[in-house]
C-alpha cells in the first residue's frame, strides 16, 4: 500500500466515499497507484514530476513483466485518475499520461451458461428450498435475481426490505429498484419466479437477520450478505444442481442478458435493464448469440462437417 502520509488516501476516500467504488475495486487501484510509486522512486522522481515519457517507461517495464493487456489498461486508467484528481486540486498543472495508452487486447466474449444450465440451476435452487432451512431459501432469491433479473451482485446486495439507501424489492409493482454504475437508479422487472422466491425468504428472513438490519439478504451471522459469501453460496448450489462449470455471480447476469437476446433480438430493451450507459457494451452479447448459433451449426447441420 502507499505511504499513509501521501495523498494517494485522500484519493482513495474520495474514491470510496463520493464515486462508491466496491471494496475489490479499490484495493485494485491501490495496488496501481502503490505501483506508481514504486516506479517513481525507482527513477528518483517526485510523483508530480513524472513526465509522458517516463510514464511510457513504467508501462513498458510492466509489460515485460507480463502484465497484460487488460491489467495494465487498469492500472493506467488508476494513474489517470489520480492525476486528474490532483489537477483538480490544483496540485498539478500538466497532464504526466498525455499520449500514453496500454497496449491493445482483443475483447473477450463474457462467458454464458447454456440456457438448460442456467434453467437447471434455478429448478434445483427451488427444489432445495425449504422454511427448515432459511439459508436453502435465500440462496434461491440470491440466484433468481441474478438470473431472473440481471442484476449486478453490488445491486442484489445492496437491495433493503424497504425503501431508501441504495436500492429495495418492490413486490407490490413486481420489480427491484437499484441504484447501478454512476450512481444511476433504474427499476428492473421481476418475474413470477423471482417475486416467489422473494416472497418466500422475506417470510423466513427474521430467523437469519439481525433485528436492525435493513438488508434483504443476510448471511449466517445476521448482518448484511457479504460478495465473497454470495460468490461461495452461489458456487456451491451450481455444484449441488450438477452444472459441469464453477458458476459466479456475473455469468448469471451474462445469461440473463443472452438469452433474453437470443429470445428478443431487442437490443435496446436489453439496455435497458442492464443499465448499460453505452449500447456497445450491451452488444458484446450479439457476438455470443452468434456464437451460440455457430455451435449449433457445427453439432447439427449436415454439411457443417465439410466447412472449410
Amino acid at each position: 500500500m502507499p505511504d499513509a502520509a501521501s495523498p494517494f488516501d485522500e484519493y482513495l476516500t474520495t474514491l470510496r466515499v463520493q464515486r462508491r467504488l466496491a471494496e475489490r475495486t479499490l484495493r485494485l487501484y491501490a495496488d496501481a497507484l502503490a505501483r506508481l510509486q514504486a516506479g517513481c522512486e525507482q527513477l528518483g522522481l517526485p510523483l508530480d514530476q513524472l513526465r509522458p515519457a517516463a510514464a511510457r517507461g513504467l508501462v513498458a517495464e510492466l509489460h515485460a513483466a507480463h502484465l497484460g493487456p487488460r491489467s495494465l489498461a487498469l492500472i493506467l486508467s488508476a494513474w489517470r485518475g489520480y492525476y486528474q484528481w490532483l489537477a483538480q486540486q490544483r496540485r498539478i498543472d500538466h497532464d504526466p499520461l498525455s499520449g500514453v495508452k496500454a497496449p491493445r487486447a482483443g475483447r473477450p466474449l463474457p462467458k454464458a451458461l447454456a440456457v438448460d444450465d442456467a434453467v437447471q440451476l434455478a429448478q434445483h435452487a427451488t427444489a432445495a428450498a425449504s422454511e427448515d432451512e432459511p439459508a436453502a431459501l435465500r440462496d434461491r432469491c440470491l440466484i433468481e435475481l441474478l438470473y431472473g433479473a440481471g442484476l449486478r451482485i453490488g445491486e442484489v446486495l445492496a437491495l433493503d426490505l424497504q425503501p431508501g439507501g441504495n436500492g429495495f424489492v418492490d413486490l407490490a409493482n413486481a420489480e427491484a429498484q437499484v441504484v447501478g454504475k454512476g450512481s444511476k437508479r433504474r427499476a428492473v422487472p421481476l418475474g413470477a419466479p423471482a417475486l416467489a422466491a422473494v416472497r418466500a425468504w422475506a417470510a423466513v428472513r427474521h430467523r437469519l437477520a439481525r433485528p436492525d438490519e435493513p438488508a434483504l439478504l443476510v448471511g449466517e451471522r445476521g448482518a448484511r450478505l457479504s460478495p465473497s459469501q454470495a460468490r461461495k453460496r452461489l458456487a456451491e448450489a451450481a455444484v449441488a444442481a450438477g452444472l459441469p462449470t464453477h458458476v459466479h455471480p456475473h455469468m448469471l447476469r451474462h445469461s440473463y442478458a443472452s438469452h433474453l437476446l437470443q429470445s428478443s433480438g431487442d437490443l435496446r430493451a436489453v439496455q435497458e435493464l442492464l443499465g448499460h450507459a453505452n449500447i456497445s457494451t450491451t452488444q458484446v452479447y450479439t457476438r455470443l448469440d452468434w456464437q451460440h448459433l455457430a455451435q449449433v451449426y457445427d453439432a447439427a447441420h449436415p454439411r457443417a462437417k465439410g466447412k472449410k
